[in-house]
């Protein structure tokens, strides 16, 4: 892979170049993705999705929207320091007009937007949403749907999803949100399709970034950027390198800021925090400075951003020291992964999925998530395969009021059909979709 063609501006639609020198630096096509991102309806819900406390009544947890802004300026200043050294190695970048900032634009871009396709109720809303047709009423659909497109339900993938929705065409839009192709790649951390499912221990095999559904657009982002293919059997592909600059803006910001709401609720206490942080900051801490904040929320905000920055350097150092096996796809894990603070982060993420994850209040509200994404998608679901079929209901036609007329569009493909409801009750905040089935159960009128 190269650079050059790694940083294209092109967009959906596009049928001349777009060469960065000619660009308008006071808004650069990178700049006008982050605004056309924090513009977008996806990304307004995330207001009011879960980050780690559903539905949380406090005013300091983070939702996934505060979660995502963390990320992306995290992921800004990744990009930046990457940049700055690409450019002193690449001085050909230079002669065609980039600058580090471009490469800072790209990650904050993909980084703000790598939630955008996660359901409500967290990582549990994936789960449910794959459960209901593996185990629950959905399983009926299998037989009638390829190993792939079963697949993508049963195992349903919020980067898949964001995908779908950052680039799926409608009637009267083309392209999504037309986003260049350099934030797009920058945004697949997982280039593959569903199936086959890990093949390989390569980062890139973790997960699936791709429905079915959009594979023609998909080819057509990863070969214009020239992302190496992986596998000739199957649509898989080796990341874009600033795809690893946003995995590690956000695994920075999950496992300190997590840890740091875990505190602030209660549910850790500070002399853990002091004593696990401290392994990670122990080299830039002033600890005199630390005693004297008065406050615990002070104090925690204070190891926070130490250990922000310790953990950026970090990654910055170990992209540009791998930087070539990156663009060969032969850097098999995420870059903390290989980073010197591994033991410590681990111990990090393993207090807080005993603390915070497993807590009572995080699985007695992810449990009512499952109910109420099951009971949402069986209603839709059928009530669109009974309007196809032609024996819809007097209920069936309420019903279908309720959907948004960009979920109502007639297909006789039952995969299709399947995937607009996915992708509404995907795009609903935590509120929506509890007020929604209230509704539809008649607890509510």
């Amino acid at each position: 892979m190269n650079w050059q063609q790694l940083l294209s501006l092109k967009r959906f639609g596009d049928t001349q170049e777009r060469p960065r020198i000619a660009q308008d630096e006071t808004r650069l096509g990178f700049d006008v993705d982050f605004d056309r991102i924090i513009f977008s309806s996806a990304f307004r819900s995330l207001q009011d999705k879960t980050q780690v406390i559903p539905l949380s009544e406090t005013d300091f947890v983070h939702t996934r929207l505060t979660h995502s802004l963390e990320v992306s300026v995290v992921g800004r200043t990744l990009g930046r320091r990457v940049g700055k050294v690409l450019l002193e190695r690449h001085p050909q970048l230079k002669e065609l007009g980039y600058t580090f900032n471009d490469f800072g634009a790209i990650v904050a871009a993909a980084s703000v937007m790598h939630d955008i396709g996660n359901p409500p109720f967290g990582h549990s809303g994936e789960k449910a949403i794959g459960e209901y047709f593996k185990t629950g009423k959905g399983l009926q659909y299998k037989s009638q749907l390829t190993a792939k497109e079963y697949q993508d339900l049963i195992d349903f993938e919020g980067n898949a999803n964001g995908f779908k929705i950052l680039t799926e065409s409608r009637e009267g839009i083309s392209g999504g949100l037309r986003l260049s192709y350099a934030t797009l790649g920058a945004f697949l951390k997982y280039p593959k399709e569903s199936l086959p499912k890990k093949p390989t221990h390569h980062i890139v095999d973790k997960k699936y970034g791709v429905f079915q559904s959009e594979t023609a657009v998909f080819l057509d982002v990863v070969q214009e950027l020239g992302m190496q293919q992986k596998s000739s059997e199957n649509i898989s592909y080796y990341r874009h390198p600033l795809a690893y600059l946003v995995e590690a803006a956000d695994d920075i910001c999950y496992t300190i800021i997590d840890f740091e709401d875990g505190i602030n609720l209660g549910l850790i206490e500070e002399e853990f925090a002091l004593e696990y942080m401290i392994k990670l900051v122990k080299d830039t801490i002033d600890i005199k400075k630390y005693h004297s904040l008065q406050h615990k929320i002070d104090r925690i905000s204070y190891l926070r951003a130490l250990a922000i920055g310790v953990l950026i350097n970090e990654a910055v150092d170990i992209f540009l020291a791998n930087e070539e096996s990156i663009l060969k796809g032969t850097f098999e894990k995420s870059l903390l992964d290989k980073c010197k603070y591994e033991a410590q982060i681990n111990d990090i993420i393993k207090i807080s999925i005993d603390k915070i994850y497993k807590s009572k209040e995080v699985i007695e509200k992810e449990v009512a998530g499952y109910r109420i994404i099951a009971d949402l998608l069986d209603v839709f679901v059928t009530v669109l395969n009974n309007k196809y079929n032609g024996n819809a209901s007097n209920f069936d036609s309420l019903v279908l009021n309720l959907l948004p007329e960009e979920y109502k569009s007639e297909t006789n493909n039952l995969y299709h059909r399947i995937m607009q409801v996915c992708s509404y009750v995907s795009r609903m905040s935590d509120s929506y979709a509890i007020r929604t089935h209230k509704k539809l159960t008649g607890n509510i009128i």
